[in-house]
């Protein structure tokens, strides 16, 4: 017996790169997807974006940025960002708070932040936790390098056998103390050199349990053109080619 999930995050509103991602699933087979959210914010589509993921019933966690704008919170500038990043965001996240509508803004709303899955194979359980970010906030990063005991020691008292997470936008598989650590990346807007849409596929068998980080080509190219095209700052369309 094989049971495996797709998990998705980050789209970013860019329905290009979301739509070459569920491709992809579909031509593998699997019909459990998942996303971690952040379907806003930085292209040109984010209603078509919350309503794919609702015409495919994909299950969907509430991200940082679905919360701002579905919640209308503050923009508060990060300290990672530099003054020209800062000025862009705002006003990106300020055009998607215009633009997306007042139905998807509610459907937001309703979101969890975490989702936990429980599988029986042969006589073992497998249980899997879904975040977008951490699992006492949806802005804390956590990256390949973080250390993982202090999490690693919550998680085993939940029994928790993996943890997957996006918000980073870096794709990575981690083992530590027992816990299999899987950041799937970003669909929409990756910070990886090669800017391919990214997501994860978990594989649960008898023989245990596996990660992989899938890549997707996609016309970057034209998702840039659409962004020069909008009120989005060019900001993101170079960050996607430059």
């Amino acid at each position: 017996m094989k049971i495996q999930l797709a998990i998705i995050s980050d789209i970013h509103a860019n329905i290009i790169a979301l739509d070459a991602v569920l491709a992809d699933i579909s031509k593998r087979g699997i019909t459990q997807i998942y996303c971690l959210g952040d379907l806003a914010d930085f292209a040109p589509w984010g209603n078509e974006v919350i309503a794919r993921i609702q015409e495919k019933n994909i299950l969907c966690l509430l991200g940082n940025h679905d919360q701002r704008i579905a919640f209308d919170e503050a923009i508060i500038p990060l300290p990672h960002h530099d003054a020209q990043e800062t000025l862009n965001r705002e006003i990106a996240i300020n055009l998607s708070k215009k633009e997306i509508s007042a139905p998807h803004k509610k459907w937001l709303a309703t979101l969890p932040y975490n989702i936990e899955l429980t599988f029986k194979i042969g006589k073992s359980l497998r249980k899997i936790l879904l975040v977008h970010a951490s699992l006492q906030s949806n802005d804390e990063y956590i990256h390949q390098s973080t250390p993982k005991a202090d999490l690693s020691a919550q998680l085993k008292k939940r029994a928790i056998d993996i943890l997957v997470m996006g918000h980073t936008h870096h794709s990575y598989v981690q083992q530590s103390e027992d816990i299999l650590f899987v950041n799937c990346g970003s669909v929409g807007r990756s910070k990886e050199k090669d800017r391919k849409a990214t997501y994860s596929i978990i594989t649960l068998s008898k023989e245990g349990v596996e990660a992989q980080i899938v890549k997707v080509d996609y016309p970057i190219i034209e998702v840039a053109k659409a962004i020069y095209s909008s009120d989005i700052p060019d900001f993101y369309g170079d960050f996607l080619i430059k």
